[in-house]
C-alpha cells in the first residue's frame, strides 16, 4: 500500500528531514582521528532529544544505537564501537529521526583525515549518482527510471551498485512502500505521482557488487572487502522537478569550515 502525503504532513516530514540534517552537521564538527563512533553516537542521540526528536533507528527491529556507522567496506548497518577512527577511513553515517509523528531518513560518507584520491572518487560519483536519481523522481516517472539514473552514472564511473538494500518510502513509517532500487530499466515499475516521499540513498561499491552480512546480524560489508560510499535524501515527488527535504548544506559548511 502506496501512502500519498498531503501538504501538512510533507512540512512534518521536511522538519524531521531537517533535524537529522543537523544532526548530522553536529556529528560533523567531531569527526577525525581518535574519536570513536560510540561517542558520535552519543552526541546524534542527545543532539536529536534537545530538539524534540527521537532516534529514529534506536530500538528500530532491535538496533541498538541511534546512528549506523559503517567505516571502509562495511557498506550499511553498522554499529557504534570504541575503537577509534583511523586516518584515512571513510564512514557512512545513516540517521533517522523522528518527530511530530513522521520519520526523517538521510545518510552521508565522511572523510576521516587524509583519505586515497581514488576513494574520494568514489565519494564523489556516489554523491552524484543520488542526485541523479533525484532529477528522474518527477511525477509522471518509473520507479524504473531513479534506479536507472543511479546505477548508470555509478557504472559509467567503473564502480558497482548494491542490490540487495534498496530506498523506500518514508512518512509515519521509517520503511513504507514502494521499494527504490538504486538499478532498474527505464520506464519500469510503480508510476511516480505527487505526494510520494521516498528515501533515494545509492550505496555504490568500489569492487564487486555482492555483500555480506556479519554475525551481529546488522553489518553489511562488500565481499572483497573494498570501500563502499552512501549517499541518502528524504524527498517528494512533484511536477518538474523533486523536492528534497532533507539537506547536505549544513554538513558541507561544517567540512569547509574544518578543511
Amino acid at each position: 500500500m502506496i501512502y500519498y502525503k498531503t501538504e501538512e504532513e510533507i512540512e512534518l516530514i521536511k522538519e524531521s528531514s531537517l533535524l537529522v540534517a543537523k544532526t548530522h552537521a553536529e556529528v560533523a564538527k567531531l569527526i577525525q582521528p581518535g574519536v570513536t563512533t560510540l561517542e558520535l553516537d552519543k552526541v546524534a542521540e542527545e543532539f536529536i532529544r534537545d530538539h524534540g526528536g527521537v532516534p529514529g533507528f534506536k530500538g528500530y527491529s532491535g538496533f541498538p544505537n541511534t546512528l549506523c556507522v559503517s567505516p571502509n567496506e562495511e557498506v550499511v548497518h553498522g554499529i557504534p564501537n570504541s575503537t577509534p577512527l583511523e586516518s584515512g577511513t571513510i564512514l557512512s553515517l545513516d540517521c533517522g529521526v523522528k518527530k511530530n509523528g513522521f520519520f526523517g531518513d538521510s545518510a552521508f560518507t565522511y572523510e576521516v583525515g587524509e583519505v586515497a584520491q581514488d576513494v574520494k572518487d568514489l565519494l564523489k560519483v556516489t554523491r552524484e549518482s543520488l542526485y541523479k536519481g533525484i532529477e528522474a523522481a518527477v511525477a509522471g516517472n518509473r520507479i524504473g527510471d531513479i534506479g536507472y539514473a543511479v546505477q548508470n552514472h555509478a557504472e559509467r564511473n567503473g564502480y558497482t551498485v548494491v542490490r540487495e538494500l534498496v530506498g523506500h518510502g518514508v512518512g509515519a513509517n521509517l520503511h513504507e512502500s514502494p521499494e527504490v532500487p538504486n538499478y532498474g530499466k527505464r520506464g519500469r515499475g510503480v508510476k511516480l505521482q505527487e505526494g510520494l516521499v521516498i528515501a533515494i540513498e545509492p550505496m555504490i561499491n568500489m569492487g564487486v557488487k555482492e555483500i555480506i552480512q556479519l554475525n551481529d546480524g546488522w553489518t553489511i560489508k562488500t565481499a572483497d572487502l573494498k570501500p563502499s560510499a552512501h549517499f541518502e535524501h528524504t524527498v517528494v515527488v512533484r511536477k518538474g522537478k523533486a523536492e528534497i527535504l532533507s539537506s547536505f548544506e549544513f554538513i558541507d559548511e561544517v567540512l569547509k569550515n574544518k578543511n
